[in-house]
This record gives C-alpha cells, structure tokens and sequence, in this order.
C-alpha cells in the first residue's frame, strides 16, 4: 500500500561550521529537538542535501540533523575536491555530532549516503543506534565499472550521450577522460562535461524515467554532483577493496534495515546482498516495482516503513 511523505517541514535552526581552512559546511535541524535523533546523509559525492529527505521522518518523533558534505549544496566552496576524503567527511561527523551534543544517532543515507553511513558507523560504531540504508553502493571498483559502462546494456541511447563529448581514442578510460575535464578551472571545459555526467545519472535513476519534460540543467548542482563523483570513482572512495564488508563485523550488533528496488540500474541488488551476506542481523526491504530514487511509490512506502519500525524499536534508546 502506498504511502504519503510527512509534510514538508521547515529547518527549525541551520548554520554552519568551519571543517577546516579550506571547507565550510552548512548543516540544518528541523523535527522535535526531543526526539530520537537521526543524521540524514545525502548521496553524490557531491549531490547535497534537500528538505524532501526530511520528509520520510515523523516529525513529532524524530530530530533530524542533515548536512552538506564537503564541496556539496550550501558548503563551500562548491565543487572543491582538494581535501575531500571519505576519512575527512567521517571527521566531519563527528565534529557535527559534538556540535549538537548527540551521545547516539541513527544513520541514515541512500547510494552514496549509505556508502559514507557505513564507513561512519565502522569507525565510530559507540555513536550509532543503527542505520536505515537505502540502494547500497560500496565504491568498488566493480560497481564503479558498472556505473561507467553498464549503461549501454539498458540506456543505449543515453550511454551514446553519455561518451559522445569524449574522442573515441580516449574512450577505453571514461573515468580518466571525464576527469580530465571535470578537473579544469576553465567553465568552458568543465560544465560540458558535468551536464554530460550528471544527465547520464539522473535519467538512469527512475524505473520508469519521468513522465514530465526534462527540466533545464542546473550547472550549480552539475558541477558538484559530477566533479565529487570522479574525485571519488578516481580513488575508490578512498576506501581498500572489501573495507565496508569486512568492517560489518564492528557494527554487527547494531540493527539495520537496507531497502533496495529490485530494478536499480545504477546500485543493482547483488551490492545489498553482499552487505545482507556479511551483516546476519540485518533487515532487507526488496521493493519489487523501483529503480534507485527513494522518490517513486514502492520506495518511498518501504521507507515511511522503516523510519516508523525503527522509532518503534528503538525510542527507548537513548
């Protein structure tokens, strides 16, 4: 049965905070201050939060904390990759959670969310009351593949698109084409480049894509969302191969709920049953009729689920 998202809801206090002297982040609060507190972590790299991902928490029962993660949305500088490291946005966290004065949260994030929630919660598992995860990805180097060329096995046409600013010779190493660009300080080099990446995701993210006319680009979110997912792809997420399987093991005593959309072309199933494989005590949702976004009906339903299971469970922990 399908359900609604809460409201939406205003940030009832946002601000920001010095990382360090390159990188300043912007972080909002919103829900009852009372409540059980849950970080909500956006995916990307790069992507940058938004009020909708607040709407999957009963605002009476939660304190929602959400954050723009190095180089993303309200953070600036906006797109900056020097000194962005998944270590560093761990850091970060935790400097967030201080901030708040937050003994114990729920982690929740989706894609890359979920890569960052995991990698979090294995470095700092006494802070955690559990995770809700959502379209698991473990920066692999399989699944950086898969994102890269496995689209012409479904998306023909939107992987034509998607190499067609890159010559042919350079298009054996996508990833180091695309960089190169990306990387480039001249507007004229590097936003060709971020439509061109970021269009390919985004239409790839819906099962059965939109039914409205694509909007017109948004360099402001390209760029970030582009630039910060090569930084990253580039280096694996800065991750060693295996780290965030091998790591369950800390955190095995934690709850978890993972919910997946049996048809997510960019985060596909098998990624989720790894982490379900290794993490005996884990829940998963497998919504039958969803590709990736949390935003289309079964996802959004499984979702609504697993935040009202998970305060149900765990309001007396504090």
């Amino acid at each position: 049965m399908s359900q609604q998202l809460y409201p939406p809801l205003p940030a009832r206090r946002q601000g920001s905070f010095d990382a360090d002297a390159l990188h300043t982040l912007y972080w909002e609060e919103s829900g009852n201050p009372q409540g059980l507190p849950v970080l909500v972590l956006h995916g990307g790299p790069g992507g940058g939060s938004s009020p909708q991902l607040r709407r999957f928490f009963d605002p009476q029962a939660y304190r929602i904390i959400q954050f723009d993660q190095r180089g993303a949305g309200r953070s600036t500088p906006l797109g900056e990759w020097r000194d962005n490291t998944t270590q560093l946005l761990v850091d970060d966290i935790e400097s967030l959670r201080q901030l708040f004065g937050i003994e114990r949260w729920l982690v929740f994030g989706g894609s890359w969310g979920a890569t960052l929630a995991l990698a979090y919660g294995q470095a700092h598992p006494e802070r955690c009351l559990g995770f809700l995860l959502r379209s698991v990805f473990l920066c692999g180097q399989s699944e950086i593949d898969w994102f890269l060329y496995g689209g012409e096995t479904f998306h023909p046409e939107l992987y034509a698109a998607f190499i067609a600013p890159i010559p042919p010779e350079e298009r054996s190493d996508l990833l180091a084409a695309y960089w190169r660009r990306l990387s480039s300080d001249d507007p004229a080099v590097h936003l060709p480049a971020a439509r061109g990446w970021s269009r390919y995701e985004q239409r790839r993210a819906s099962l059965l894509g939109s039914a409205q006319p694509e909007a017109p680009g948004n360099d402001a979110l390209d760029l970030p969302l582009a630039r910060l997912e090569a930084h990253y792809f580039r280096h694996q997420g800065f991750l060693r191969p295996g780290q965030l399987v091998d790591g369950i093991a800390g955190i095995a005593h934690l709850p978890a709920l993972i919910v997946q959309g049996r048809y997510d072309i960019l985060c596909p199933p098998v990624t989720a049953f790894k982490v379900l494989s290794a993490w005996k005590g884990a829940q998963l949702q497998m919504v039958p009729d969803a590709g990736h976004t949390a935003f289309e009906a079964g996802m959004t339903a499984a979702l609504l689920q697993a935040t009202q299971h998970f305060h149900k469970i765990r309001r007396f922990s504090r």
